[in-house]
């Protein structure tokens, strides 16, 4: 194996400190780093080539789709990260065109479940039925494969079905596998679960605890498309003309992406501030030197915050957007673009927000604005610091 390489590639960042408006000249370098087994060289061309096959993928993608760049990307970027997704979103956006389309691209094979108040746990991973040997008259047992086992499944209305249900659907998340009958069977690898929730009509529904929203990487908002994107939609879907994607990649080369994102080194000072984001969630959070340093907002509003998987999904979901964007290494700003759909679910609000109106998302858009970049400068808002 080639010696582990260090990437000292030193990057200068102007930004404006404290409330004085005095410039400061930001400079860290990436001495501190993953070991990785490949040399700068390799790396960089590896992150280029994802990069490329991630483009294609959108191109293809937007053949079919009109708009909801944002969506598509946060849902490439869960995908890539080897994550699941819930998507919180009004009916008639294409969210199953949308999935249905990507799995045509990356042709992997994709399955619908429409989740109702009477599905069984059965129906989803599937069960075992006796079959009758003609010949010799012996009957056995054969298992049935359910939808679960397919490269990208379509959890469709997730809240409508009974928690017995939704756990086994979110065990099969979790571990990758099903058991029946005391045999396991391995799931599809990638595996890659869209769990969409309507939030327009609550009753009737079965709301998915806030441990179980834990194991989705991120919260998606879809929202309508805008006047001269659903004018592009109403001419595309009323004429003859057909409207289709094709494969451009293919199930190894989405691991091999996946492999590449977690390639992509994040300095030390960048990911303690992506921890300090996370902990300013928890209310009674105290630092090192066993102090309380809970936020107003959090002590005012919050309930319970992001716990270790939010940590580890924030700076996941940071090398993705790193190489989305470019980046052969992860920026502040990338943990900022990615903060909203990581923390969102993860953090649960008191009746007090609810009566002020305040929401997980101004939550995270608060500390966002007043946690430090670097704690012994007291640099901050974040978004003054990126040039």
């Amino acid at each position: 194996m080639a010696p582990t390489q260090c990437w000292a590639k030193p990057r200068q960042i102007v930004s404006t400190s404290g409330s004085s408006g005095t410039l400061e000249l930001y400079t860290y370098s990436m001495n501190e780093t993953e070991s990785t087994g490949m040399s700068e060289h390799e790396i960089t061309n590896e992150i280029a080539w994802a990069l490329q096959a991630v483009e294609r993928v959108r191109s293809e993608v937007h053949k079919v789709i009109v708009g909801q760049e944002q969506v598509l990307d946060e849902i490439l970027l869960t995908m890539v990260c080897g994550g699941h997704a819930v998507v919180e979103g009004v009916p008639g956006l294409a969210k199953t065109l949308l999935i249905s389309t990507l799995a045509k691209c990356l042709s992997l094979q994709f399955s619908r479940i429409q989740f109702t108040p009477d599905l069984m746990p059965s129906d989803i991973t599937g069960t075992e039925v006796i079959e009758e040997d003609r010949s010799s008259g012996m009957r056995s047992l054969r298992f049935v494969r359910g939808p679960i086992f397919a490269n990208i499944v379509l959890a469709d209305e997730i809240n409508r079905t009974p928690p017995k249900t939704q756990a086994a659907l979110l065990e099969s998340m979790q571990e990758r596998q099903v058991t029946v009958g005391g045999v396991t069977h391995r799931l599809a690898n990638p595996f890659f679960v869209l769990a969409t929730q309507n939030p327009i009509e609550q009753e009737g529904t079965y709301s998915l605890p806030e441990a179980q929203l834990d194991r989705f990487m991120l919260n998606i908002r879809i929202g309508y498309p805008s006047e001269q994107q659903e004018l592009e939609i109403v001419s595309r879907t009323t004429g003859q003309e057909k409207f289709d994607a094709a494969p451009v990649l293919d199930a190894m080369d989405l691991m091999r992406v996946q492999a590449a994102v977690r390639r992509i080194p994040i300095a030390d000072h960048v990911a303690r501030y992506a921890l300090r984001l996370v902990r300013a969630t928890r209310a009674g959070e105290r630092d090192g030197a066993g102090n309380e340093s809970t936020p107003k907002i959090v002590k005012d509003y919050v309930s319970w915050g992001g716990g270790p998987r939010a940590s580890q999904f924030l700076v996941l979901a940071a090398k993705a957007k790193a190489l989305f964007s470019g980046e052969i290494h992860v920026l502040p700003k990338h943990i900022q673009e990615v903060a909203l759909p990581v923390l969102r679910h993860r953090i649960v609000t008191n009746f007090n927000a609810e009566a002020d109106g305040v929401n997980s998302d101004v939550v995270v858009q608060t500390l966002l604005n007043t946690i430090p970049l670097d704690t012994t400068t007291n640099q901050r808002p974040l978004g003054t610091l990126i040039k």
